[in-house]
C-alpha cells in the first residue's frame, strides 16, 4: 500500500482527499501548513501532494528544504494559471504539478502514473549487488543504476529526482533520436502534453544543469525546436 503525504490548508478539501485517496486504497497523512509537513516527513513516504499557496511555509520554500533531506516525488497543487508557481518548483525539484481546481479522477490517474514509476525502479530485498551491476548502463562516461535510480559521472552521484532520472533513462535508450515532447510527457510523466505545459523542458533544464561537462567536449543534450529533445551520439 503506497503512503501518502497530503499538505493543504484548506482543511475541508484535505478531509475529502484524504477519504477519495483511501477509497483507492492509499494509505494517506496529512499537513495544513509546510513546517508540520516538515515535521512529520521520513524516508517512508511514497508520494508527497504539496499545495503552494499556504500560511507559515508555503510550498516552493517547503519542497526546497524537502530536497535538501530526501528523494521522495513530490506533485505540486498550483492555482490555475500561475505559471511562476508552476516554473519554480519543477526548477526546485517537484515531478509534476496539477492545476486546482482539478478532476478526481485525474488527480488519481497522476498519482498512479508516478507510483508506477517509481516502483519500477525500486529494488527488491533479495536484489543483490551483482544484479544491480548487471543491470547498469553506460553511456560516454555517465553510468545510470535503474535499481536504485541513481546517476554516476567520473565518480560524482548526480543527485537526480525521479522524473529527472527517468527522462535521462529513456534518452540514453535512444542515442541520437530526436524524442517529441509529446513522447517524453507520456512514458516520463504518464500524462498527454497540453497546450503551454512546460513539465519536460524543465526538467531537462533541470539535467543540463546538474550534468558535467562530458569529458568529449560535445553537449549532452541537442533542443530541435518543434520536434523535441536528443541526446547526442559519442563521436
Amino acid at each position: 500500500m503506497a503512503k501518502l503525504l497530503l499538505v493543504d490548508d484548506d482543511v475541508e478539501l484535505v478531509e475529502l482527499l484524504a477519504e477519495l485517496l483511501k477509497l483507492e486504497g492509499f494509505e494517506v497523512d496529512t499537513a495544513n501548513n509546510g513546517q508540520q509537513a516538515l515535521d512529520k516527513i521520513d524516508a517512508g513516504y511514497d508520494l508527497v501532494l504539496l499545495d503552494i499557496m499556504m500560511p507559515v511555509l508555503n510550498g516552493i520554500e517547503t519542497l526546497k528544504q524537502l530536497r535538501q533531506r530526501f528523494s521522495v516525488p513530490v506533485m505540486m497543487l498550483t492555482a490555475r494559471g500561475n505559471e511562476i508557481d508552476r516554473v519554480l518548483g519543477l526548477e526546485l525539484g517537484a515531478d509534476d504539478y496539477l492545476p486546482k481546481p482539478f478532476n478526481d479522477r485525474e488527480l488519481v490517474a497522476r498519482i498512479k502514473a508516478i507510483l508506477r514509476r517509481t516502483a519500477a525502479a525500486t529494488p527488491t530485498a533479495t536484489e543483490n549487488k551483482m544484479q544491480e551491476e548487471s543491470q547498469c548502463v553506460e553511456f560516454c562516461g555517465l553510468i545510470l543504476y535503474p535499481g536504485r535510480q541513481q546517476a554516476i559521472y567520473e565518480g560524482l552521484d548526480l543527485e537526480l529526482t525521479g522524473t529527472e532520472f527517468a527522462l535521462l533513462q529513456i534518452l540514453i535508450a535512444n542515442p541520437g533520436q530526436i524524442l517529441s515532447r509529446e513522447y517524453l510527457s507520456m512514458e516520463v510523466l504518464g500524462k498527454p502534453l497540453m497546450p503551454f505545459d512546460r513539465a519536460i523542458d524543465m526538467h531537462m533544464s533541470n539535467l543540463r544543469k546538474k550534468l558535467p561537462k562530458r569529458t568529449d567536449e560535445i553537449s549532452w543534450f541537442k533542443t530541435l525546436r518543434g520536434r523535441g529533445y536528443l541526446l547526442v551520439a559519442e563521436k
